[in-house]
Order: C-alpha cells, then structure tokens, then sequence
C-alpha cells in the first residue's frame, strides 16, 4: 500500500535511464537528447526515445531496458515506451555547399571494377528505406550505369519547374544517366562535362528531404570522386572490395584516396566473400577469405559485413528485382540489413564526433 502511494518524478525517471547508454556513442540516452515528451500520470510513465538513425541495430534492446530500468521504481505501474529516429545532418566543411533537405551524403566505391559494387548500394539504399529511412541513390557512374537495370526501372524522369524529378523504385529516389541516355549508346565525354553531370544530378535534381543520399561512384579514383569530394560536404565513404589480394591492393587505394582528401572511411564491405553450395551446403572460398577485415584492420577503418557469393543475389540484379525486395525476409536480405544497420551506425558515430555540441534531438 505505501509503494502505490508513491509519487513517481520526471527526475527519477531520466536518472534511471542514465544508466542505458548508446554502445556506439558511448554517452547515456538522458544526456544525448534521446528521451523526450516525458508523461506520467499517477503511476502510469509514458516517453519518447528518439534515436539517430531508424537503422539502429539496438533500437529493440534499447527499448526493452528502458522499459525495465523505469519498472523498476517506486510507484510505477506502467510504462509505455515510443520509439522514434531523427537522422542526424553531417557538418562537414564550411566551403562545401550542402543540399537542402539532404542530412547525409554518402559514396560507395571501390579500387576496381567487377566488386558488386552497384549490387551492394543498390540493395543498401533499399534496407536502410525498409528501416524507416528517407534514401536516394545516384547512380554516379556516368559510363556505365548500371542502377537502372538493376532496381528494374524503365520509366524515364520527369521535369517540373526547370528540375528534374527522381525516378521512385522500391522506396527510394533514383537518378542515372541510364535515364537519358538509353540503348547501346556510349557516354564519350571528357572531365569538365562528367564534372557537369555530376553537379546537375546534385543540385538540379528535386531530391526533397532525405536522410541519406547514396552515390554509387565508378570504379577508380578519378573526376566523378573528385567532383563529389570537393562539391557537397560527404558523411563519408564506403569501399567495397572482393577477398582477393588484386582486388583488396585498388581497394587500399581508394582508401588511401579518401583519407587523403579528409573524408571519413565509414567501412569496407567484403563482397562474394564466399560460396555456399546449395546443394551440399559446404561453403567454399572462392575468391579467398577476410582479406577486406584484414584491410579494414590495417586501415584502423570499421568493418561493415561480409555478403556472399550468391545465384540468388546476381539473378535479382540482372532481373531488376534486387533480393532485399523480392526475398525480403531471406537470410540474404537480412545480411544486408545488418550491414545497412552498420552503415547507419558509423554514419551517427562521424556525425556526432563532428559535433561542436552535444547530440540533441
């Protein structure tokens, strides 16, 4: 009878949730800004938790503790925990004009062609929208693009007020050369107009509010990266490399390149980083094995994930229905939702070291 007539405080409840702590940002929930609209009514305790990214690989956790640590006062009788995310906007440097309504640019790239590279941000892009994110993918490659087979789009963009409207595919935004330049056709321009093409896709394309922009960069370290890296400020980049030492050697190089031109490393992805018989279920190593986390070790940059060499993963490519749509509960569109988990999760960490302040929501 005297613990139900305990009156329960906003201050005890933001003191017990001080002791959860994001494990990436390494500061309690409490002094990041995460809790909000705190309510109670008589031994009823309603809050918000809003977190960096609907990505989080620690959005369940987080709210079951919560739950707990709260339940576990005097007084209380019930607690109603909403979770919520707001995705942080990277700082980036002052002279790099950022997009309006874009919190976050990312690259993916890689050293070399034939890594999977346009596989692995097209199927990116889709887990983190199935996560709740507002994404859009740009398909950076001006001469070969490949996004628009892969995400199955034949449709070509539309123009309203002098801008260009994306393509929508499998909840994401999408614009690629591929659009306006179809068939056989190839693409034979010189450095100032891929620097042009670039720009208009950035800038002159309504790409509205997004959480992430995603651009699926050529292969090499040449004038579509040097474009982006010195037009908008980047989150960061992603490198995706096969096992293989042939591979993994450009990979360090488009590491190295990034690091040089101060753009943070977000992870390596290690891609067809093994085969799984479907028949006798014995993995087989085919291209090697954990060349890109021994990289990532060197490199003292986050290892993101390894995704394996699979029929299923090349079939829905070619087809243009990537796996993280048409086998959405599989095992391999839940590898790439863990990597996307991962991605989003680096992209928090940079933003908030880049912080002058304090994250708060």
């Amino acid at each position: 009878m005297e613990e139900q007539n305990v009156q329960v405080t906003e201050s005890a409840v933001l003191a017990a949730l001080k002791s959860i702590k994001d494990p990436d940002l390494h500061r309690d929930i409490v002094s990041l800004g995460f809790v909000q609209d705190v309510k109670i009514c008589g031994g009823q305790v309603a809050f918000k938790i809003v977190l960096t990214t609907p990505a989080c690989p620690v959005r369940d956790k987080m709210r079951d503790e919560a739950k707990a640590v709260v339940s576990g006062l005097a007084g209380v009788t019930e607690v109603n925990v909403q979770m919520d995310a707001k995705v942080a906007s990277a700082q980036g440097i002052p002279e790099r004009q950022a997009i309006p309504g874009i919190r976050n640019i990312l690259v993916v790239g890689s050293g070399k062609g034939g890594v999977g590279k346009s596989t692995v941000a097209a199927n990116l892009a889709i887990s983190l929208a199935k996560m709740g994110a507002r994404v859009g993918l740009m398909d950076g490659d001006i001469y070969g693009p490949n996004i628009p087979l892969m995400l199955g789009i034949t449709e070509q963009p539309t123009v309203q007020n002098e801008r260009v409207l994306p393509v929508i595919k499998h909840g994401i935004k999408v614009i690629s050369m591929g659009f306006f330049n179809r068939g056989d056709t190839p693409v034979i321009w010189r450095g100032p107009m891929l620097h042009s093409a670039i720009q208009q896709f950035l800038k002159q394309v309504s790409w509205g509010e997004l959480d992430y922009l995603m651009v699926d960069l050529p292969p090499g370290t040449g004038d579509v990266q040097l474009t982006l890296v010195q037009s908008v400020p980047l989150s960061g980049a992603v490198v995706v490399s096969t096992p293989q030492d042939v591979a993994l050697q450009d990979a360090r190089k488009a590491i190295m390149m990034f690091k040089q031109m101060k753009v943070d490393i977000l992870g390596i992805v290690e891609n067809m980083s093994y085969f799984l018989c479907p028949h006798c279920h014995q993995r087989s190593d085919i291209f090697s094995h954990g060349g890109a986390k021994h990289a990532s070790e060197k490199f003292d940059v986050p290892f993101l994930g390894e995704i394996p060499l699979d029929i299923a993963i090349r079939e829905g490519g070619d087809a243009g229905s990537p796996i993280s749509v048409t086998q959405a509960n599989s095992e391999l569109s839940s590898i790439f939702d863990r990597v996307a988990e991962q991605l989003a999760a680096q992209i928090s960490i940079s933003n908030f070291k880049q912080s002058a302040v304090p994250v708060v929501m």
